[in-house]
C-alpha cells in the first residue's frame, strides 16, 4: 500500500470529494451542500478556477484518495515594486487524516509553489472561530500582522 502523499492540481472528478471535505466541519456544514448529484454551482466554480491561470486548486493524494485541498491564488500588485503575492484559502484535510501531518505537508508544498511562482509573500485568512487553525498557521511561521475583514452579501 502506498503511504506517500503527493500533490497535484485538482481535476473535475475530484470536486465531489473536495466538497465533501469542505462540508465536513463545524463551519463548513452550515454553508456547503454535499449531496449527490453534486449541485452544479460547484462544478461551475471548479471550471472558473481551472480556467484562471492565477488560480490553482491543489489536492493532496494518499493511496489514490483525495485527503486534502487548498486553493492558491496569485495576485499581482503595484506595491512591493510590482510584486506578486499568493493567497491560500479553503484549506481542508479529510477528517480521517487530521493530526497526521498532512496539513503541514500541504501548506509547505503551497508555500514552496508560491515561492517558485515569484511571490514575495504568502497570506491567508482563518476564521476566528477556528483557534486550532490559528495555532497551526502560527506554528508554520505565519504571523497575525494584519486585521482581516469581510463583507458578506
Amino acid at each position: 500500500m502506498n503511504t506517500t502523499v503527493r500533490f497535484r492540481i485538482a481535476m473535475e472528478e475530484d470536486v465531489s470529494e473536495i466538497v465533501q471535505m469542505l462540508a465536513d466541519d463545524e463551519l463548513g456544514n452550515k454553508r456547503e451542500r454535499y449531496e449527490q448529484p453534486l449541485p452544479t454551482c460547484y462544478l461551475e466554480a471548479f471550471q472558473a478556477i481551472d480556467q484562471d491561470h492565477n488560480n490553482e486548486l491543489v489536492v493532496a493524494i494518499k493511496s489514490e484518495k483525495v485527503i486534502g485541498v487548498l486553493q492558491l491564488t496569485y495576485i499581482p500588485h503595484l506595491t512591493y515594486q510590482g510584486g506578486w503575492r499568493a493567497l491560500i484559502e479553503s484549506v481542508r484535510v479529510h477528517s480521517r487524516a487530521r493530526g497526521s501531518g498532512i496539513g503541514e505537508q500541504l501548506m509547505t508544498w503551497a508555500i514552496q509553489r508560491a515561492k517558485e511562482k515569484g511571490c514575495h509573500v504568502v497570506q491567508l485568512t482563518t476564521d476566528k472561530q477556528r483557534p486550532d487553525a490559528l495555532r497551526f498557521y502560527k506554528k508554520l511561521g505565519f504571523i497575525d500582522s494584519h486585521e482581516g475583514m469581510k463583507y458578506h452579501f
